[in-house]
């Protein structure tokens, strides 16, 4: 199993990006996919997350401005971030949760300046 992230980059307060963490190596839908998140200095923390099913959780400081959703033909899952705060900050990993098994990717990093 192994998980692509991307999307990365820099930009200014109040704009958008959008990551994509696409798995090889499964077959069908991981059980649970989530996006973390590990500003400089701080323990890694959960963004946003989506089950096989389709039910989405969002930390609260980002519920309003960030999406989470998948394209299950791709084996993708995508975080669009709106409206970014340098609290954004961080470098950003997926997780799925397959065959009750955890994997991580790599990491992408967003740099939001104010």
């Amino acid at each position: 199993v192994q998980l692509q992230a991307s999307g990365g980059g820099s930009v200014q307060a109040g704009g958008s990006l959008r990551l994509s963490c696409a798995a090889s190596g499964i077959i069908g839908s991981p059980d649970r996919t989530g996006w973390y998140r590990q500003a400089p200095g701080k323990q890694r923390e959960l963004v946003a997350e989506i089950t096989r099913i389709g039910t989405t959780n969002y930390a609260d400081a980002v519920k309003g401005r960030f999406t989470i959703s998948r394209d299950i033909a791709k084996k993708t899952v995508l975080l669009q971030m709106n409206s970014l705060k340098p609290e954004d900050n961080g470098a950003y990993y997926c997780n799925i949760i397959y065959l009750s098994r955890g994997y991580w990717g790599q990491g992408t990093q967003v740099t939001v300046s104010s």
